[in-house]
C-alpha cells in the first residue's frame, strides 16, 4: 500500500506501536507490536517501554513473518494483527531487511539474522510467555530456517511454528506460482529461473528443515490457494509427520474452497484463533 506511514500504525490499528531494531551492524528493521486486546484500555497513551514490559504478561507472543510482496501494512496483514490481537496474542510483525522502512538488501541469510535478532529481543522481555514463529507464504521458509538454526546451533526449541500457505522449498514454489506459468513452456526456464535462485543462494528448504525440528508444528492451507497449491503444504506435512517422533506435535488444517480464502486470506476466517489455541492447548 502507498502513502502509509509505517511509523504511525495507530492510524490503521489499535493498541500498536512501531519500533526499530538493529539486527546487525548497518541493518535496522521496522517492527509493529500489537498488544493483546484485553489490555487495550490500559495501553492508552503508553510509550514503547511500557509495551516492551507488557511482553512478559504471560500472553503468548507471535513473531509474524510475512510473504513476499509489500510491507507489514498490507491489508491482509493488518487483518491478521487485528484478529490475533483480539484473541489475546502479542504480535511482533517485522519488515525484513530491504522491505518497508527497513534498511539493507534482501538475502535468505539476512532474513534469518533479522528474525533471530527479533526472537532474542522478544525472549529477553517475555518472561514465561511462549514465543511462536508464524510464517505466511515466503515467511514459512524463514520460520523453519530460524527454528532449525535455534535448535541445531543453540539447543533451543521455539514454543511452536505455524506455517500458513507454505511451500516445500523455493525452487518448487517458483515452479508453481502463476507468474511463471507462461515461461514454463520455454526451453531454459529451469536454468534461467529456477537455477538462478540457487545461484543467488535462495533455497528456503522447509522440506529439509521440518525433518529435524521437534517443536509443535501447525500447517494451514486453503484448498483454493492459486499461488502455492495445497499439495505443497500436504507434502510438507507428510515429511514432518514421518520424521517426528511425537506425531501429535504435527498437524495439518485445510480450509475448504467454499470459504474463498485463497492464498492471502486465511486470517479472515474468524475460527482461526480457536484452531490455533486448540493446537497449542490454550484456553
Amino acid at each position: 500500500p502507498f502513502f502509509v506511514d509505517l511509523r504511525r500504525p495507530e492510524l490503521l490499528l489499535n493498541n500498536t506501536v512501531s519500533l526499530y531494531l538493529t539486527t546487525e551492524p548497518g541493518v535496522t528493521v521496522g517492527i509493529w507490536h500489537t498488544l493483546p486486546g484485553s489490555r487495550g484500555a490500559e495501553a492508552q497513551g503508553k510509550d514503547q517501554h511500557w509495551y516492551e514490559e507488557a511482553l512478559g504478561d504471560a500472553h503468548p507472543i507471535i513473531i509474524y513473518l510475512h510473504g513476499n510482496g509489500g510491507t507489514r501494512a498490507a491489508s491482509h496483514r493488518i487483518q491478521f494483527l487485528k484478529l490475533m490481537g483480539a484473541a489475546d496474542f502479542h504480535i511482533l510483525a517485522l519488515d525484513y531487511r530491504g522491505y518497508g522502512d527497513s534498511s539493507g538488501h534482501p538475502t535468505e541469510s539476512g532474513f534469518t539474522t533479522d528474525v533471530l535478532a527479533l526472537y532474542d529481543w522478544a525472549k529477553a522481555r517475555s518472561g514465561n510467555s511462549s514465543v511462536l514463529l508464524w510464517g505466511h507464504s515466503l515467511g514459512t521458509g524463514i520460520a523453519t530456517n530460524v527454528a532449525r538454526k535455534l535448535q541445531e546451533e543453540r539447543g533451543v526449541q521455539v514454543d511452536a511454528v505455524v506455517l500458513e500457505s507454505p511451500y516445500t522449498n523455493i525452487r518448487e514454489a517458483a515452479a508453481h506460482v502463476p507468474v511463471t506459468k507462461i515461461y514454463r513452456l520455454f526451453p531454459g526456464f529451469q536454468y534461467l529461473i529456477l537455477d538462478s535462485l540457487a545461484l543467488g543462494d535462495m533455497h528456503f528448504r522447509s522440506d529439509e528443515n521440518v525433518k529435524v525440528l521437534a517443536c509443535p508444528l501447525l500447517i494451514l492451507h486453503a484448498e483454493d490457494d492459486a499461488v502455492l497449491p495445497p499439495h505443497l503444504g500436504r507434502e510438507l506435512f507428510e515429511m514432518a509427520y514421518n520424521a517426528y517422533q511425537d506425531k501429535s506435535k504435527v498437524k495439518f488444517i485445510t480450509f475448504p474452497e467454499k470459504l474463498g480464502l485463497g492464498h492471502d486470506y486465511i486470517s479472515f476466517n474468524p475460527e482461526l484463533p480457536a484452531l490455533v489455541k486448540d493446537f497449542l492447548n490454550m484456553k
